[in-house]
């Protein structure tokens, strides 16, 4: 349901260079790259996921699996991205750090979306609420 709901939200990313922290399984980026985006950029920690990610995935230039964590990523990142969506867990402790290298590594006018628990309340430009799981948004302006 969140997942159908951002892409909703977010409308055409057509062209759009992508960022996917805590990826996970990369659903999330993998549906960014199906629906146009220019390219997209997978980071997860952890290697064996990294590794299954890689096996999953269409192969393409394009579509990218980085195995870091997301904080030292988004530190030596040198480019910036249209639209960073990042799903820690759900007990992370470095939001704050999180949220503003995010917005760092954002090109003017980008977007950054954090999924969260429903009970955490960051001043993000926008919050939306799905049962227990929360969605906030930040724009670059």
């Amino acid at each position: 349901m969140v997942r159908q709901a951002l892409f909703n939200i977010l409308g055409q990313i057509e062209g759009k260079e992508f960022l996917d922290l805590f990826a996970g399984t990369g659903k999330i980026g993998t549906e960014a790259f199906k629906k146009g985006a220019k390219s997209v950029i997978l980071v997860e920690r952890d290697r064996h996921i990294c590794k299954s990610i890689r096996d999953t995935i269409p192969k393409d230039e394009k579509l990218k699996v980085i195995c870091s964590d997301a904080l030292s990523f988004l530190k030596r990142n040198k480019g910036k991205f249209d639209i960073i969506f990042a799903d820690p867990p759900y007990d992370y402790k470095a939001y704050d750090r999180l949220i503003n290298l995010a917005i760092a590594n954002l090109k003017q006018d980008g977007v950054f979306i954090l999924e969260h628990r429903k009970d955490k309340n960051f001043e993000a430009d926008d919050k939306r609420v799905y049962g227990d799981t929360a969605i906030s948004f930040w724009r670059k302006e």
